[in-house]
């Protein structure tokens, strides 16, 4: 019986990841060139240092979560910037995706489902010229694909 007990977490390990649709991702899309889309697009701004979603964001963030919630098959990516003085590379990447991810958060709390939305870091080099890189995070409601 001892055996079976140890090894069961075993044969459970062994088994096929795609057999539970729980851990697959429902809504597969990717965001990039996200950041040159200009239509239903909105940018949330930080303090220096913050990775809080102001309350005054919310205002900025609902009119885009009332056309998702209107057209449910078009996802949200979340690209979240860090300036040039916020800290180095590394600190910086980590700033942009605290924030990114508080965007995603919210857009939950608006009735937004979580897997509709990607939460990206975007460092300075990655993303093409023209983008708005201030400290903040750009909201882009994609297209329905």
């Amino acid at each position: 019986m001892r055996r079976l007990v140890l090894g069961l977490p075993l044969l459970l390990a062994s088994l096929p990841v795609t057999s539970s649709p729980a851990w697959a991702q429902p809504r597969p899309f990717n965001c990039i060139g996200a950041e040159r889309l200009r239509e239903d697009v909105a940018v949330v701004t930080f303090a220096r240092g913050a990775d809080r979603v102001a309350p005054e964001a919310v205002a900025v963030m609902q009119p885009l979560a009332v056309l998702a919630r209107e057209a449910p098959a078009r996802n949200f990516c979340v690209l979240g910037f860090a300036s040039s003085n916020e800290g180095g590379a590394q600190s910086g990447s980590r700033l942009a995706a605290r924030r990114a991810r508080a965007v995603g958060l919210e857009l939950a709390k608006m009735g937004i489902e979580r897997d509709r939305v990607r939460a990206e870091a975007r460092i300075r080099g990655f993303a093409s010229t023209g983008v708005d890189r201030r400290a903040g995070a750009r909201i882009v409601l994609l297209p329905v694909q």
